[in-house]
C-alpha cells in the first residue's frame, strides 16, 4: 500500500451519503498499455509520478493500477453515469472500443430490479469494465458527455471461496448489508448501495455477460460508509 496514495481531505467526503468507494487499486501487467487505453477510451488523464503506480480521477473515485509481472489479473468494476448522458456514453465509448454483447445480443442491459442500465467492454488488461447509471440517485449533468461526466467508481467485483461468509464479513466488520434490490445467492451476492457496491462471486463463477470465468487477484479498496473511512485488502 502506498501512504501517499492515501492523502485526502477527509472534509471532501463527509457529505457523501451511504457507501461510496474512494480508492481502488487493481494490478496491471502493462501499466503503458493501461495509460493509453484509458486516454484513448475514456479520456482519463493519467497520474505516474510514483513508481510502479498508474492513477486516474474517476468522479471523486481514484482508480489505480499497481504493476504486477506475469500474473495476468482480470477483474470487474463499474463506473456510473449520469441518468442524462448514459446514451451520449455508450454512443462515445463505442467508437472507441467493442461493446461486449448480452447473452441476447443487445449491447445494453436493462436491470429492471435495479432501475438501472449498462454496457460492457474490455480494458487493455481483460478487465470486465461496466458503465452503468442508477436512477434512483436522480444524477444529472448540465454539460455534454466528457471524461468529466463520470460520477464515481461504484462496483467492484470480489472473488471468494465462500461468498455468504464474506457477504456475513462485510456486514459484521464493516456495517455493509445486502443489498435490497438483489437477493443473495450461495455463488453471487451484493453488498452495499446504489452509491456503492462490493459483488460477491464465487471462484470459477462467469463474470456477466462474458464467458470469462472468476479468479482471486487482489483489490485494495478504501471506501466511506456512513460517514466512516474503510479500508479492505482482499
Amino acid at each position: 500500500m502506498c501512504l501517499r496514495l492515501l492523502i485526502i481531505n477527509l472534509a471532501d467526503y463527509l457529505y457523501l451519503p451511504s457507501m461510496n468507494i474512494i480508492e481502488i487499486e487493481l494490478l496491471s501487467d502493462n501499466l503503458t498499455e493501461t495509460e493509453k487505453f484509458y486516454r484513448t477510451v475514456l479520456g482519463l488523464q493519467a497520474n505516474s509520478s510514483i513508481k510502479d503506480i498508474l492513477y486516474f480521477e474517476i468522479g471523486y473515485t481514484k482508480l489505480i493500477f499497481r504493476k504486477s509481472n506475469d500474473v495476468n489479473p482480470v477483474y470487474h468494476f463499474a463506473i456510473d453515469v449520469p441518468n442524462n448522458r448514459f446514451m451520449e456514453a455508450y454512443h462515445q465509448i463505442r467508437r472507441q472500443v467493442s461493446i461486449i454483447p448480452l447473452p441476447d445480443g443487445e449491447p445494453i442491459a436493462d436491470f429492471t430490479a435495479w432501475d438501472a442500465k449498462s454496457f460492457y467492454f474490455f480494458d487493455n488488461n481483460g478487465n470486465i469494465v461496466e458503465c452503468i447509471t442508477r436512477y434512483p440517485n436522480h444524477t444529472v449533468a448540465r454539460e455534454p458527455f466528457s471524461s468529466v461526466s463520470f460520477i464515481s467508481v461504484s462496483e467492484i467485483g470480489m472473488v471468494t471461496n465462500d461468498v455468504p461468509h464474506l457477504a456475513s464479513r462485510l456486514y459484521k466488520e464493516y456495517g455493509i448489508p445486502v443489498y435490497k434490490r438483489q437477493s443473495p445467492a450461495d455463488t453471487f451476492t451484493v453488498c452495499g448501495d446504489d452509491e456503492g457496491l462490493f459483488v460477491l462471486v464465487a471462484k470459477g463463477r462467469e463474470w456477466y455477460p462474458t464467458k470469462v470465468r472468476s479468479q482471486s487477484f487482489r483489490p485494495r479498496v478504501l471506501f466511506m460508509n456512513e460517514g466512516s473511512i474503510q479500508h479492505i485488502v482482499r
